[in-house]
């Protein structure tokens, strides 16, 4: 059973990191529901095994912990067989002033770059929301993810080739 100071020092280091973990797993099971309920369970995992945590950086910490509570839940929802269709409202943007010609067009892209990103296989959307969405550095993300930090750069450049070709036009489906 934790005590009270466990309690208070969970929250003051890992609590402020909820909105990373949030978008970690809204870009990973593409839908709000599921993004909170796998960051809940994330966080009572967290919660239970803080006592065991003696290192600095917690954001990484917890997105460790967010990013397996993600697969746990892929790999139940294929075990189960169901699907959830995949959300345009991924996060909201801040509402952007000009002519509406200039709007249409930013919300476009907006729209674009999403679609595109969301499409990417989860193995290197996973890399692409750590590092241009959360700023996480490789070596962070090479912690978060379990793999070298080598894989991490091939698979960000091989993203960012994807999402590339995809928003010039020429992406016809990679295998």
């Amino acid at each position: 059973m934790q005590g009270a100071d466990d309690r208070e020092r969970f929250e003051q280091v890992v609590l402020p990191h909820l909105d990373a973990a949030y978008n970690l797993a809204r870009w990973m099971t593409h839908a709000d529901h599921d993004a909170e309920d796998v960051v809940q369970t994330a966080c009572l995992r967290a919660l239970k095994f803080f006592s065991g945590f003696h290192g600095t950086n917690a954001r990484a910490w917890l997105l460790t912990i967010v990013r397996d509570a993600c697969y746990t839940w892929l790999e139940q929802k294929q075990t189960r067989g169901t699907s959830s269709p995949f959300d345009e409202e991924i996060h909201g943007v801040e509402p952007l002033t000009g002519n509406p010609e200039t709007l249409l067009s930013r919300e476009e892209d907006v729209q674009s770059v999403r679609q595109a990103v969301a499409e990417l296989p989860l193995e290197l959307r996973e890399i692409v929301v750590l590092r241009e969405l959360e700023g996480l550095s490789y070596k962070e993300i090479a912690a978060i993810a379990g793999i070298p930090m080598g894989t991490v750069m091939s698979r960000l450049a091989r993203a960012r080739e994807r999402l590339h070709r995809r928003l010039v036009g020429r992406g016809d489906g990679e295998p």
